[in-house]
């Protein structure tokens, strides 16, 4: 991905870039974030117009992408809270397969995922929705990378503990 930003180089243009290109994918972790499409819909909207509005307050230590996916992440997270509709945090996510080859999850699988604490939650739906790199999931959550990586684990563990119990 890209060097360390200076402040002065979130541009409309970068935002744009973005926008265009990854659309898919911010929609795709909003909707698992927020547990509908169309609250998702609205929280990349309205996260990309906070970003183009406090672009001036980008402060460089981190990827402008990293910043960006913080920005998705709270206001899905924010639209999940106003809807206050009490479903799971996890629904269908974009109707879409994650990132790469992966198969999209069964309900069984859905419903494990809902009952992951809600960092667990984030950095799973960041890693194989987005396909992010720890970096740019440490940037997005304000977490180091190690944390990032011993959260995978963890909730991939759990996951794993409760798969396994399953009768087959």
């Amino acid at each position: 991905m890209e060097p360390l930003q200076a402040p002065d180089e979130v541009t409309i243009e970068r935002l744009g870039i973005l926008y265009r290109g990854s659309y898919h994918r911010y929609l795709r972790v909003a909707e698992a974030i927020a547990g509908d499409v169309e609250l998702a819909h609205d929280a990349v909207q309205d996260a990309f117009a906070r970003a183009l509005k406090s672009r001036a307050g980008f402060r460089g230590t981190g990827s402008i992408e990293g910043w960006v996916w913080r920005i998705v992440v709270n206001s899905a997270r924010a639209a999940r809270r106003g809807a206050n509709r009490g479903q799971a945090p996890f629904d269908e996510a974009a109707g879409e397969a994650p990132a790469g080859d992966i198969v999209p999850p069964t309900d069984e699988v859905r419903a494990l995922i809902a009952g992951l604490p809600e960092r667990q939650r984030l950095v799973l739906f960041l890693r194989y929705y987005a396909d992010l790199d720890y970096q740019r999931i440490a940037e997005a959550l304000e977490i180091r990378p190690g944390t990032v990586g011993a959260t995978l684990n963890q909730a991939q563990r759990s996951l794993r503990r409760v798969l396994e119990e399953v009768p087959t």
